[in-house]
Order: C-alpha cells, then structure tokens, then sequence
C-alpha cells in the first residue's frame, strides 16, 4: 500500500512538472518566436494612389516595425497591399483584399476603413489615419471599441486651435481663414469647425467654412478666398484633400495665400506650413497591434490610441516666396525645416 502511494505520488511529481515545463517553454522567448512559424497574412489597405511617395514610406515604417517582434515577409507572414486612390479602385481592392482571407487587416484612411467596415464584421481590422473614429461612426468606444476593429486616431478637434495659432505666428496679417474639407470623406468636420471658430475669435481672426466635393470646387473657393484682403488657408485632415495636395499647394502659391496643413507631406510637397501627427509613429504602432491580434487578441479588446507624436514642419522656401519672415521662436519649436 505504501509502495501504491508513492507511485501515485511519484506520477503526481512528474505531472506537475511537465506542466511546469511546458508552460516555462511557452513563455520563453524562443517559444514565442516559435508560435509565428505559421505563415499568416495580412490585407493592407492604403487609401492613396501607389504612386504617392508618403504612403510608400508609411508602408515600409510598418514592415520594418513587425519585423522587430518576429514577423518576416516570406518566413511567417505574407503581406498583400492593395492602393486605394479613388472610389473604383477602393471596390475592386476590397474584392481583392477579401477574397485571399486575410488573418489581419490593416487600413488607412477614413473612405478605406468605412469601405471595410461594410464590407466585413468578422476579419479583424486595424485602422490608421482616421479622424474622429467614433463621430464617422466606425467605433462606439475609444477604451472597448468591441467588435473586429481597433486602431490609431491622428488627430482630434482641438488641433484646429493649433492650426489657426501657428498660422497667426508665421503670417501676423492673416485675419480671414478658410477651412478647407470635403464633408463626404470629413463627416467629421462640424467639431473641427466649431473648434476653430472659438480659436478664431481670440485670435482676431475669422474662421470660414470651405466645403468641396471636386478639383473644380477647390479652384473656385481659393480663387474666392484670396479675393479678400488678408486671407490664409487651412487644410482639414481629410483623404480627399491629401489626395489633391499638390493642387492645392500650386493654388495657394498662385493666389499667394499663407497656408497651414495637416500633414507633414503638404510642406515637404511645397506647403508654407504643416502641423500634425507622425503618421510614420503611427504605423509603427499599429504593427504591435497586428502583432497581438495574430497572437491571439481581440481587436475589440484593444483600446483606440490617440496620437502620441506630433510634427511640426515649416518650408522656409514657401515663406520666402511669399514675403514672410519666420520668426525665431517658431523656427526653434519646429521638428524640420525645409530650406
């Protein structure tokens, strides 16, 4: 009997520290780097044109990042992209992105992420560069989005403030501003708007709301805005108006309007003046999330992030062209310089 206890003992010994050891070998690093042997894929969506340099960089940002936590292109994951400049190219992308059954989804922009949303409740999806995720309706929480989505915010409406106080800076003249968005691609402008109002009024400045929904409308309205005497420019966070920069840009510098943007490629694209969030941080961030995801978290369980980086760069090539002075205090506090 004695002899029967022990052996039970002896199995209950050895049991335990199997247990012991298999869970130690799960947890170690090697084992972790193990658990992505199994090749996966992932979707990406990118609600611009391929040609356009910024996504490209964007794009390569978020490789490197999921290389960094064991996921190599080729070993374990493959990586489909799809460029989604405009309507017809964000359908057939969809089409395309869904019918190889991604593991992940990632996406940029506030047209693709919708698209997506439509499109699928069940593959998860981590989104980029989309402003006011729950006022676009993609979202009900930032803590506990729920559902298959998650992802980073770039920016929120008490930036226009910023915008419209920088620009104030570089230009001191300015006292009339036009916001420029589409309300189709910004559904998302009405705080925004509200926000630069109240900045507007402490500024001794007007802040003018600036619709568009074509090429033809943006000429018409900038044309109508440098009509009166001491007018400046706002470009809104919006994929339509990234997408039409460089006209925008050309408009500005015909017009000889002072302009402020989003994004950092509107001043290395030309721009006088840009402030915003490090969209390169971003999708860097967003590859952690893609990481958990493959490990087995919830994209519902995954907490909307704001951004945590924000850049502002000024185009002293820009100010020149328009007569302006950048003034010291300015030139210090910027992130990059453009000369």
């Amino acid at each position: 009997m004695m002899i029967a206890c022990r052996r039970r003992d002896f199995i209950a010994v050895i049991g335990c520290a199997a247990v012991a050891a298999a869970s130690a070998a799960v947890s170690s690093p090697r084992a972790r780097a193990q658990q992505t042997d199994r090749m996966r894929r992932i979707g990406v969506l990118i609600g611009l044109p391929a040609s356009d340099a910024v996504g490209q960089t964007e794009i390569t940002a978020f490789r490197q990042a999921l290389q960094k936590l064991g996921w190599s292109a080729g070993r374990n994951i493959e990586i489909e992209y799809r460029w989604a400049g405009t309507d017809a190219d964000r359908v057939q992308a969809l089409a395309e992105l869904l019918a190889l059954r991604p593991d992940v989804l990632l996406a940029r922009g506030t047209p693709a992420v919708s698209a997506l949303k439509r499109e699928t409740s069940t593959v998860p999806i981590v989104f980029t560069v989309v402003t006011e995720p729950i006022v676009s309706g993609l979202i009900t929480s930032l803590a506990r989005p729920g559902g298959n989505m998650t992802g980073f915010s770039n920016v929120e409406p008490s930036i226009a403030g910023k915008w419209l106080d920088l620009l104030k800076q570089i230009a001191p003249s300015v006292t009339r501003v036009g916001i420029l968005f589409n309300p189709i691609t910004a559904p998302y402008a009405e705080p925004f708007l509200r926000s630069a109002e109240a900045a507007a009024a402490s500024l001794a400045m007007e802040a003018v709301a600036m619709p568009v929904r074509s090429e033809a409308e943006i000429e018409a309205v900038i044309a109508t805005l440098a009509r009166e005497p001491a007018s400046g420019l706002v470009g809104m966070a919006d994929t339509f108006i990234n997408e039409r920069r460089k006209t925008i840009i050309e408009l500005a510098d015909r017009h000889r309007l002072p302009a402020i943007y989003s994004f950092r490629l509107y001043a290395t694209d030309g721009g006088l003046i840009s402030y915003g969030a490090d969209i390169d941080d971003m999708f860097q961030r967003a590859a952690a999330y893609v990481d958990r995801i493959l490990r087995g978290e919830k994209p519902g369980d995954l907490p909307v992030q704001q951004p945590s980086k924000f850049e502002l760069v000024v185009n002293l090539k820009a100010a020149k062209a328009l007569g302006l002075t950048v003034p010291l205090m300015l030139l210090g506090s910027a992130d990059a310089v453009i000369e």
